[in-house]
């Protein structure tokens, strides 16, 4: 149950902002057909035009950022739902002060508005943090010392439901400050102040730097302007209008860049993908030989890749490999390893030879420490003779004719890119007519269900043996259609890509 409210807290979110505006709203109406509401609220009714306006700003301001992703949205989302339950707290405390009878409810909605602000400002500060990336040794005795001030200055406000230390509602149901009421304000201080260091110190640009810093002088400059006339809902208002200019400079801001840094990844995409060779390359020398591949990568650009070419007339030279990490970083390490590999390929006697040549060129000024796990073969299609090697990958799986699928379980060496002075080596297989060969990726046989549980060999096998009889584009459908419908529900954390060799 928790795990699934964890998943919706942003809905969460948006619906108590809109009950909230919807509460106010009809609060606000019922004030004014109320005369004895009307009466007692008299002097109140700006505060409470703010109150219904706020909230309702609040939850658009909240259903705009509903589909905003990144550093700081769920602090930002976070920070809006304090806001509007500001703006009701205050609401509720100034339809009650002043009642006598009612004195009970203005002191808790006062001790609310109190807490509320100071989660406030928390938040605040944690929408800054993320956004400006705040750095340094202040931004670290801040980050440790901020919750532990909160949770003193929350029992400083709490300890008034025991004894009037900050604050007590007088017999007539009006507000009145102790001496102590300073205790109340320690906080608030504190953090505005760093926070504003912080922010000033960011180095970010100046817009963003300017659009927090609204947060806390425009509430400050309301107040010393109108002297307190309006009470709190003036300065929730200035609060609201801070988040206002924040969200259209640091949102719009990051969007663009969000824009920019997408269409580079599509072209990145683009690039990654004509490197690679045909789904459904056609050898009509070799008639006899049926490659098919299939990549599904986890983000824009991937890390695995795959290849194959003819070396001669009677060789064709095929293979698949993952690079470590994702994205950007994975797929240059890709685009280097892959045009290594085949030229290497055209040049070397041996799969052995191609790898230790790669491998020695890879380790070369590899400070990223990027790496590859690689499965080459070289069919000659005179013999139907498969020579391989294995750095490092994932076993193929050979399902032969009117057999059972078995693990091609070698592995010649470590994955490319990891000690420079690797010497690999390589073993040979015969096939036949009807024999296939699968090659694939981690991301495959380490799909995981809700549970947790792996996708596994034994699954993989199970859909390769009841294709038998199919070509090897649907054999590629069918285990990918089944490793989707096994992680159903689970994002995809890893490239799932296959590569299918078919004798016929």
């Amino acid at each position: 149950m928790i795990q699934k409210l964890k998943k919706h807290t942003a809905l969460i979110g948006l619906i108590f902002t809109v009950a909230a505006a919807l509460f106010t709203v009809g609060m606000t109406w019922v004030a004014y057909v109320d005369q004895t509401a009307y009466a007692r609220m008299q002097t109140f009714l700006y505060d409470c035009g703010i109150d219904a306006i706020g909230v309702l700003v609040a939850a658009g301001l909240y259903y705009g950022c509903m589909r905003q992703e990144g550093e700081g949205t769920e602090a930002f989302r976070t920070l809006n739902v304090f806001v509007s339950a500001s703006f009701v707290a205050n609401f509720l405390l100034y339809y009650t002060v002043g009642v006598s009878a009612w004195k009970g409810l203005t002191f808790t909605f006062t001790l609310l508005n109190k807490l509320i602000d100071l989660v406030m400002i928390y938040y605040f500060y944690q929408y800054m943090r993320r956004t400006l990336g705040f750095e340094g040794k202040l931004a670290e005795w801040t980050e440790r010392c901020i919750p532990y001030l909160l949770a003193l200055e929350s029992l400083v406000v709490l300890s008034n439901i025991f004894y009037p230390t900050t604050f007590l509602i007088d017999q007539t149901g009006m507000y009145q400050a102790t001496g102590a009421s300073v205790l109340e304000d320690i906080y608030l201080i504190a953090a505005s102040l760093v926070t504003t260091i912080l922010i000033l110190r960011s180095k970010r640009p100046q817009n963003q730097k300017v659009a927090g810093l609204t947060f806390i002088f425009l509430p400050l400059v309301n107040y010393i302007m109108v002297g307190g006339t309006f009470g709190n809902a003036s300065q929730y208002g200035m609060i609201l209008v801070s988040l206002i200019i924040m969200y259209c400079i640091i949102f719009n801001e990051k969007s663009s860049k969000l824009a920019a840094t997408e269409t580079e990844l599509n072209m990145a995409t683009r690039i990654q993908m004509d490197a690679l060779p045909p789904v459904a390359p056609e050898f009509p020398e070799h008639p006899n030989v049926n490659l098919r591949a299939s990549m599904n990568t986890a983000k824009e650009v991937g890390g695995d890749f795959y290849d194959y070419f003819p070396i001669d007339d009677d060789r064709i030279g095929f293979l698949i490999a993952d690079v470590s990490g994702k994205g950007t970083p994975a797929a240059l390490f890709m685009m280097t390893s892959k045009t290594m590999i085949k030229d290497y390929a055209l040049t070397q006697d041996s799969t052995s030879e191609i790898f230790t040549a790669v491998n020695a060129r890879l380790c070369e000024n590899n400070e990223a420490g990027m790496f590859a796990t690689a499965w080459i073969g070289i069919l000659d299609t005179r013999t139907m003779t498969l020579q391989y090697t294995n750095a490092g990958h994932n076993y193929p799986m050979l399902l032969r004719k009117d057999q059972s699928c078995e693990d091609m379980r070698k592995v010649h060496g470590l994955f490319l890119g990891g000690m420079e002075f690797t010497q690999y080596r390589q073993d040979e297989i015969q096939l036949e007519p009807g024999d296939r060969l699968l090659l694939y990726t981690d991301g495959v046989v380490e799909a995981h269900n809700q549970k947790d549980e792996l996708y596994g060999e034994d699954r993989l096998k199970a859909v390769l043996e009841s294709t038998r009889d199919c070509p090897g584009e649907q054999v590629l459908a069918k285990v990918f259609e089944d490793v989707s419908v096994y992680a159903t529900g689970v994002p995809q954390f890893d490239d799932i890509t296959m590569v299918v060799l078919t004798i016929k």
